[in-house]
């Protein structure tokens, strides 16, 4: 063989190795992490992108089209999935022009070499939720549509759109409540067989958020170990299957669904799901470590489920704290992520899910404000206004950490107030006229943090978010500092 032949060979060899690297980059091998950005002091992009790539992440979901994080994903051929949120997709489903101008600005114009890798279009979040009582039940078909044709007008075909359902959409009766009696809500059911329907004719996927979190929160005779992924005391027999956890069986109730509805095949993907690390008593970073931990491995094994084998594609919920979240379904929401508001990371995960000895890896960089708090004064002889200045300053800022079971509930009153009082000071980026509160508050540079109840410096020089006034946080709060105080 001649130099020439040898250095094409070679040549040859080369590009299908290449080749092979980047289909096997974008075939959905390893876990994805989904990140939100409702918090009042964000990481720079920029320095959240290289969290990203140092942590081996190479799928990503978001929440909305953010130019900065977008800006900030060019050239790094991390697979994106972008999303529409549900208050665009009224817009969206009547106007066709209103879709191919959403593509145009976020996706063609991303779409180049070199420019973002967007696999996937959420085209909303959750919009069959039951407690939205139907509000987007009309629009979320007419919208897929026109989002998924305004693709294909761009030349944009192997982008697909899909629908992230919660998992509240199908069910198993009182009557057999095994996976195999699995079957979409009668209510929604010739609706979202449309949408499967339309899915499948795109080969898009369906895409599914399944929290076993939430199965232990909701009921309080729920079994805790088949919540987690290392056996069951109690395992669910259903035929000649046996489920050892609720993850599976979850999966496998859609799985049956979709049989029902003529969809075996129909690929499934599971945009969210994780473990809150607060803000309830089974939220703490021991079972979120021992939860992702045991969910990582399982998806990632090729094992797969009783009804279908074989790796499963899964989003962690999620990436980073969001402090600025609405705490309605629980004051958990504002701690999902595997990282703290400032990217330190919370516990050690292998997300390669090969039991590598390897932790998390913080964001580089990262700067605070000064290193100051603000505190209860507790040379303060007038606390008439006490209580209600603590409900003031939880109500304006995130007082999750109050709750019961949660990582400060074991604060006395002045705690709480110390507490409340730092929070609100934070937000509002160490104001000096922010920690006065009529008297009952002071600046001081020693930590109050108490063990594991930590009083936060926020990050510096970052775009911040104004939280809403949250009436259901400041019950909570009003209750538990009463409480305490009558004790």
């Amino acid at each position: 063989m001649g130099m020439e032949e040898a250095r094409l060979s070679f040549d040859h060899v080369l590009v299908l190795f290449l080749v092979m690297w980047m289909i096997m980059g974008s075939n959905g091998f390893g876990i994805g992490v989904n990140w939100g950005t409702m918090a009042t002091h964000q990481l720079p992009p920029e320095k959240v992108v290289a969290m990203l790539k140092e942590n081996g992440f190479r799928k990503l979901k978001l929440f909305e089209a953010d130019e900065r994080i977008l800006g900030a994903l060019t050239g790094t051929r991390m697979e994106v999935m972008l999303a529409i949120p549900n208050n665009m997709l009224q817009q969206m489903s009547e106007d066709p022009s209103a879709a191919t101008s959403w593509v145009q600005a976020n996706v063609s114009s991303y779409s180049y070499v070199g420019g973002v890798n967007i696999k996937y279009i959420a085209v909303g979040n959750e919009p069959f939720l039951q407690t939205y009582n139907g509000t987007f039940l009309k629009y979320t078909l007419p919208a897929l549509k026109n989002i998924q044709e305004a693709l294909n007008h761009e030349g944009l075909e192997s982008i697909k759109a899909t629908v992230p359902f919660n998992a509240d959409i199908y069910y198993s009766p009182d009557s057999n409540p095994v996976p195999s009696a699995g079957d979409f809500r009668p209510e929604i059911r010739d609706l979202t067989i449309e949408i499967i329907q339309y899915l499948h004719s795109n080969d898009a996927p369906f895409t599914v958020n399944i929290y076993p979190f939430l199965s232990l929160y909701g009921n309080a005779y729920f079994p805790m170990d088949f919540a987690f992924f290392d056996g069951s005391n109690k395992p669910v027999k259903d035929g000649n299957s046996v489920y050892t956890n609720v993850f599976d069986a979850n999966f496998d109730t859609l799985v049956w669904a979709l049989d029902r509805a003529g969809y075996l095949d129909m690929k499934i993907i599971i945009g969210e799901v994780g473990w809150p690390t607060d803000g309830d008593k089974n939220a703490n970073v021991k079972n979120a470590k021992k939860f992702n931990q045991g969910l990582i491995r399982h998806v990632l094994s090729g094992k797969g489920t009783p009804a279908r084998k074989g790796k499963i594609e899964a989003y962690l919920f999620s990436l980073i704290d969001e402090n600025a979240k609405s705490i309605a379904p629980g004051s958990f929401e504002r701690h999902w992520g595997i990282f703290e508001y400032d990217g330190k990371p919370k516990y050690e995960l292998d997300v390669s899910g090969r039991r590598e000895n390897r932790g998390l890896v913080a964001a580089e960089g990262v700067k605070y404000m000064v290193r100051k708090w603000c505190v209860f004064n507790t040379k303060a002889d007038d606390l008439e206004e006490l209580p209600e200045s603590i409900n003031y300053a939880c109500s304006m800022s995130d007082c999750t950490a109050l709750g019961y079971g949660s990582s400060c509930n074991h604060l006395n009153v002045a705690g709480n107030a110390s507490y409340a009082f730092n929070m609100y000071y934070q937000v509002n980026d160490q104001q000096i006229w922010d920690c006065d509160f009529s008297g009952l508050a002071v600046e001081t540079e020693e930590d109050p943090s108490d063990g594991e109840c930590r009083f936060p410096v926020m990050i510096a020089g970052c775009s911040s978010l104004s939280l809403q006034r949250l009436d259901f946080l400041v019950w909570v709060v009003v209750v538990g500092v009463w409480w305490t105080v009558m004790v």
